[in-house]
């Protein structure tokens, strides 16, 4: 089965139950991070895969609960994106000028 949007916050639901404030679903994302930033700075690519799972994971349920699709918000923003300058850091980020 390939997981969507969709398939993923239907079984969140169906596991877990309904949103009652999206906010305990960015408390939860940072929380990930967290984990994520701990799996980065062990170089654990197992537990780095999971942890940004977890995290998109997350970000599905997010977003769904306003109505949003998040693949169509990420290809909106890139448009945005590749239409601006930039400048880098050096370190891989950046900001936009």
């Amino acid at each position: 089965m390939t997981e969507s949007q969709q398939s993923i916050c239907e079984w969140a639901e169906g596991i877990l139950g309904p949103v009652t404030d999206p906010r305990a679903l960015v408390t939860r994302a940072m929380t990930e991070m967290k984990e994520l930033d701990e799996a980065v700075s062990d170089r654990d690519l197992s537990e780095i895969g999971r942890e940004a799972a977890d995290v998109m994971i997350l970000l599905y349920r997010l977003v769904d609960q306003f109505g949003l699709d998040l693949d169509r918000e990420v290809q909106a923003k890139m448009a945005i994106n590749r239409a601006r300058k930039w400048s880098a850091k050096g370190d891989g980020t950046g900001s936009h000028i």
